[in-house]
């Protein structure tokens, strides 16, 4: 049993040191790459119609499970029916112009362009606490109003459990653009919404939720550890020099104060007004006072709460958009060397292998205590 458990630690010592030997190669790698002058990565945008992915799917799986003869059959009749659609829209479109046309004559506006069908664009906002994804989330937007009208509509697959201020009070801001160009968005949360992750749900003109995403956390939160009494134990003096009554409230090492603690959390309370103010300017139908308690709801209690507009998952939002109009998912991909590259995989390789040990290890200790 001894030998058992010494073997199994020196092959988890032996791979503990490949992965820190390779983890300094990697950043090594990955610092020297970006102190390259002129090192502009830039990046391009990804459009997919999901029309025809969608289309894709369901061919495959007609053609696993039907018989030849059904398949004829089936595709026989599909082509009948887009035909008859295709009159039935063309027609329709013609009717509608007509009636616009004959509206605008009365105006001396008569205008012979044609009516045009509705675009739904896709977008994807997996949110961290720095909402990393701005950044290319913003290109997106700018992407989308270069062509979206008013009669098109924006759906945004949105999950985060919310982080820093600024950062969620960007990406809410570049949503707010959608509403500034007047076209309308729709949000979908499948799991989470939360905190910053709402301050921009919020922006939308429709929020849409499964049962059991977590929706609200309208609120603030802040914490920070102090040292100053082990530093004392230890006779280290630490200094924090300012300018400013409050530069400075609470520290990491200095001993704080009751006063500065009354700063902080005014300061607190301040941002969580801003917040509640910024929720209730874009949905007003909300009781701001009971649903700001910082505290969340499952879709079904957000729903009762007015926290969102109906209960749905973004498949099935999507997937009935698609039945009647051209669905495009829109993405913007940075550019990475390839320096870059390997160190992420690298770094996914390891990642993964030093979870496993540590899985082994945890096992073989749980087994013999």
């Amino acid at each position: 049993m001894l030998i058992e458990l010494l073997t199994e630690y020196g092959l988890f010592f032996a791979k503990a040191a490949t992965f820190v030997v390779a983890a300094f190669l990697i950043v090594g790698a990955v610092a020297a790459a970006s102190q390259r002058p002129g090192h502009d990565k830039g990046g391009e945008l990804h459009v997919k119609k999901l029309n025809d992915q969608y289309e894709d799917m369901e061919i495959a799986i007609r053609s696993a499970v039907m018989d030849a003869a059904s398949l004829k059959a089936y595709d026989k009749s599909k082509r009948s029916d887009e035909k008859q659609k295709a009159k039935d829209q063309k027609k329709a479109a013609k009717l509608k112009h007509a009636k616009e046309k004959q509206a605008k004559k009365k105006q001396d506006t008569a205008t012979d362009e044609p009516v045009e069908e509705k675009t739904v664009y896709v977008l994807d906002f997996d949110g961290d606490m720095k909402a990393s994804e701005v950044d290319g989330f913003r290109e997106e937007i700018t992407a989308v109003l270069t062509i979206a009208k008013a009669h098109d509509e924006v759906v945004l697959k949105l999950e985060s459990p919310g982080g820093m201020v600024h950062a969620y009070g960007l990406a809410a801001s570049q949503l707010a653009r959608f509403k500034s160009a007047g076209v309308p968005l729709t949000i979908c949360v499948d799991k989470v919404a939360a905190s910053g992750g709402y301050m921009m749900a919020c922006i939308a003109d429709k929020i849409l939720a499964a049962p059991f995403a977590v929706i609200g956390s309208i609120g603030v939160v802040a914490s920070i550890p102090n040292f100053n009494k082990i530093l004392k134990k230890n006779d280290v003096d630490y200094e924090l020099l300012t300018a400013g009554e409050h530069k400075r409230t609470l520290t990491m090492l200095g001993e704080n104060t009751e006063e500065g603690r009354k700063k902080f959390v005014s300061d607190l309370e301040e941002t969580h007004t801003l917040f509640k103010d910024f929720v209730t300017d874009y949905r007003p139908q909300l009781d701001i006072a009971a649903v700001a308690t910082g505290e969340t709801w499952y879709g079904q209690q957000a729903l009762a709460k007015l926290l969102i507009d109906d209960i749905s998952t973004s498949d099935e939002y999507i997937t009935s958009l698609a039945k009647t109009s051209p669905v495009y998912e829109v993405s913007y991909v940075e550019k990475k060397h390839w320096q870059e590259k390997l160190g992420m995989s690298a770094q996914a390789a390891l990642t993964g292998s030093f979870e496993k040990v540590f899985s082994s290890v945890s096992n073989v200790w749980n087994t013999r205590h």
